[in-house]
């Protein structure tokens, strides 16, 4: 049976640790670390997201700024709200959260946020700098996912690692990141040939794919380690990519849904905030 490696217990200690860098920060540099945090419209599950982000933002001692901006808001009215916090000197991440109404260019929108305050991680140059292995912010999910793997203190140099899906979002940095980690890895898609056997032979597997409960037990190697990425709404409640009750009988680790990736993602959008914090002063 594996061990469950809980997202919920491990984000709330990086971020007791990371109150403390908070506070260490302010005393060494006289200021505030903010984030400020846009949402536009009224989707329900964004405004949980944005309201979760701010708990978190001022629990660990930074300031946090929210702009909320109609449905109707034009590109123009968006694009202003970000221009103006990339030119504040107090602000030092921006986070746009998405989906954004659908008459937007996400795109445009997103690349007017300057790289050093990108603590989504999403921009061009940031993925760059990860590709060949510059200090950058990096995706907070993948990062997140990497902590979690981390805490298991089980050596990924030389592992086999499986990602399943290849977002720009999760599935091309967390392989970006287990290649960094000496991993020999291996990115799989829906036209993915023999998918099971590759997928059976992962010391690390991560699925990142949205389908529910897509990876049953005869995906997975005895003793694998078991990142669950995925998190689908179905007739029975939130269920993530994998067929946990069948998965965890098999592997060494595993995360669950809900309670496992998804607290990550936030505790490493505040670290990255705080990296990105020390970044402009020690450039400044």
């Amino acid at each position: 049976m594996a061990n469950i490696i809980s997202g919920k217990e491990l984000s709330a200690k990086l971020k007791d640790e990371l109150k403390i860098k908070v506070k260490e920060f302010e005393e060494t540099y006289g200021r505030k670390i903010t984030l400020a945090v846009i949402l536009v419209g009224e989707n329900p599950a964004s405004q949980v997201y944005v309201k979760n982000k701010i708990k978190s933002t001022e629990y660990v001692g930074m300031r946090s700024l929210a702009y909320y901006l109609p449905e109707n808001s034009t590109e123009k009215d968006v694009e202003e709200t970000v221009l103006a916090l990339a030119k504040d000197v107090n602000v030092d991440g921006i986070l746009v959260q998405l989906p954004l109404p659908k008459h937007l260019d996400e795109g445009k929108i997103l690349n007017l946020i300057p790289a050093e305050k990108d603590v989504d991680g999403f921009l061009a140059e940031n993925v760059g700098k990860l590709v060949i292995g510059e200090e950058t912010t990096v995706a907070c999910t993948p990062f997140g996912v990497m902590q979690m793997l981390k805490s298991t203190n089980i050596p990924l140099s030389g592992k086999n690692a499986v990602v399943i899906g290849r977002s720009n979002i999760v599935g091309k940095p967390m392989a970006l990141l287990l290649l960094q980690a000496n991993c020999t890895v291996t990115v799989c898609h829906s036209k993915t040939v023999n998918l099971k056997e590759i997928c059976a032979n992962a010391d690390v597997l991560v699925a990142a794919i949205g389908r529910p409960e897509f990876v049953t037990a005869d995906m997975v190697k005895e003793g694998a380690i078991v990142i669950d990425v995925g998190i689908n709404r179905t007739e029975k409640g939130l269920v993530g990519d994998v067929k946990f009750y069948e998965v965890e009988k098999k592997a060494s680790y595993i995360t669950p849904v809900p309670g496992g990736v998804g607290p990550m993602t936030i505790a490493m959008l505040l670290e990255n905030t705080y990296l990105c914090a020390l970044r402009r002063e020690k450039n400044a």
